[in-house]
């Protein structure tokens, strides 16, 4: 399934928080969505997943509307996980990741043959098989951050929508996150993730969209995107480039004063 915004405005308190936005999205890369706070990385993804509409331009899904699509429809096809998702409910984890899976069923049935095995694959795809059966409130921020992928990798849908994913996690983790990301889209299935952490981006992502102030300033590879001229415009920093093994290494590295930008 092909994601196309169409000159995609959204606006909030009558302004616009993604100002006239188009972009293709297609399966089987990863797809980073990288800028600064307020650029409008997480308006976009709640218009791009059909939870905030525009007000102006159109989402479509393989060529359909949203309305033609159906949302029963788009719910099994995208899981979109939000930013900074809460998991205050009594539940057992594995059981908060078998929510995946209500998009497959009708109201009121029974869990569908597969459902298990699902579940099974989306644990063990977030590296959460070690508490899977403790209660969900009771788990640190990174513990319950995993649970709450895992539950959008049970969708097994098309798409994975997921907004800051690893800003909870320790290095170890985000490493972890990142590389099961990468094999999902390598494995066909488009995702694209919101991310403030350049180095990952530029390490893990096929594609960079950079936005500020709710506008595309830059869409392609990594290389293309995080030039020294756009992080200077996008972010105020000045970007530190090395190697290590044998590929490129992207960080920020000091802060531009604001004088200095302008000239």
């Amino acid at each position: 399934m092909e994601i196309a915004a169409e000159n995609l405005t959204v606006l909030i308190g009558g302004r616009p928080r993604v100002d006239h936005v188009s972009l293709t999205l297609r399966p089987g890369r990863l797809v980073g969505l990288i800028g600064p706070n307020g650029a409008g990385k997480t308006t976009l993804f709640r218009a791009l997943a059909g939870l905030r509409p525009p007000d102006e331009g159109v989402v479509r899904y393989d060529g359909r509307s949203l309305a033609e699509l159906g949302r029963r429809t788009l719910a099994r096809k995208l899981a979109y996980l939000e930013q900074s998702s809460e998991g205050h409910w009594p539940l057992r984890a594995d059981h908060v990741v078998a929510l995946g899976r209500l998009p497959h069923r009708r109201f009121g049935r029974a869990a569908l043959p597969g459902d298990a095995e699902a579940v099974e694959r989306a644990i063990e795809a977030a590296d959460a098989q070690g508490f899977r059966d403790r209660p969900i409130d009771g788990l640190s921020g990174g513990e319950r951050a995993r649970i709450l992928l895992a539950r959008a990798f049970a969708v097994e849908g098309e798409w994975l929508l997921a907004d800051e994913p690893v800003a909870a996690l320790d290095p170890f983790h985000q490493l972890g996150v990142m590389e099961r990301l990468a094999e999902a889209a390598r494995r066909g299935m488009g995702v694209v993730v919101v991310l403030h952490d350049l180095t990952l981006a530029s390490r893990f992502c096929d594609r960079l969209v950079l936005m500020a102030d709710g506008r595309v300033i830059g869409d392609g590879a990594p290389a293309e995107v995080l030039t020294d001229a756009a992080a200077a415009a996008a972010y105020g920093v000045r970007l530190a480039r090395a190697e290590a093994d044998g590929e490129p290494l992207v960080a920020p590295w000091r802060r531009i004063d604001p004088t200095e930008r302008e000239r």
